[in-house]
């Protein structure tokens, strides 16, 4: 019978577009929401969602040891410490692209499957093997692009491979948006990016200087608990992912209002 199990490629065409750090916050917060989740780096080339996760030096195990039968799954896992219903399948040595294959990574997202409500898989920038293994073993896919013309030219290519494949559904996520450059016609609109590439939004994410912050202490900003804006998004793009009907924001209105003034002087003393 097959699982219930939601399995999620997080992927973007561009490399560098915000795809790990979504897939991190997003693990936090559907963990936070009661939802066992496993998050799994199919990064081999470029693993850094230990880092994001701030669990690189809990790593004894990675998904290869798994496939090569010299360790079972739950010794590989690293659960986190302070959101114990979420955990990572680090990525083995580089290597393993030499050997890998769709047949393989179907394999670990099986038994991820048998434990785990969601399995989210970050999957490596684009469209080569690392990317073909990881499509082989998805169900539905989130597309992360920012509001650049190149990222959003990667991100259509990207999508297109997708449908080849059958993966079903496929949601937008618009990452960095800048209201300001938006409103003054500097970058890509939320419409101009919705009608490139025809998909419907998920979330969006506004640039943020507290998720540079963030990474660099391997702390998702939904670990925390901050109420900063991108950490609110992340919340949401969860929240929607579960079913609930939570309204996009609007960025023309974002950041405007005394309370949103006061939060940013209370983080500039704090950090």
């Amino acid at each position: 019978m097959e699982s219930d199990t939601r399995v999620i490629l997080i992927c973007s065409g561009k490399g560098g577009v915000g795809k790990t750090t979504l897939t991190a916050n997003l693990g936090i917060s559907l963990a936070r929401q009661g939802s066992p989740t496993a998050v799994l780096d199919a990064d081999f080339g470029l693993r850094n969602l230990d880092l994001l996760l701030g669990l690189e030096n809990r790593i004894v195990y990675t998904a290869q040891e798994v496939l090569e039968e010299n360790c079972r799954l739950d010794q590989a896992l690293v659960r986190h410490k302070q959101e114990p219903n979420l955990s990572l399948l680090p990525a083995g040595n580089p290597r393993m692209l030499d050997w890998l294959t769709p047949e393989d990574m179907k394999k670990i997202v099986e038994m991820l499957s048998s434990k785990f409500d969601y399995v989210l898989i970050d999957c490596p920038a684009g469209v080569e093997d690392g990317f073909k293994n990881a499509v082989a073993a998805s169900k539905e896919a989130i597309v992360v692009t920012n509001p650049e013309v190149s990222a959003v030219r990667d991100a259509d290519r990207v999508i297109g491979l997708l449908n080849t494949n059958g993966i079903k559904p496929i949601q937008l996520v618009l990452n960095r948006v800048r209201p300001k450059m938006m409103e003054n016609q500097e970058m890509l609109s939320i419409d101009d990016v919705t009608d490139i590439l025809a998909l419907p939004l998920l979330g969006l994410v506004l640039e943020d200087e507290q998720v540079i912050v963030s990474t660099n202490r391997g702390e998702p900003l939904t670990l925390s608990g901050s109420q900063s804006p991108a950490a609110r998004c992340y919340s949401n793009i969860a929240g929607r992912l579960k079913g609930e009907q939570i309204p996009l924001i609007d960025p023309s209105k974002e950041g405007t209002g005394f309370r949103d003034k006061f939060r940013r002087l209370m983080q500039t003393k704090i950090f």
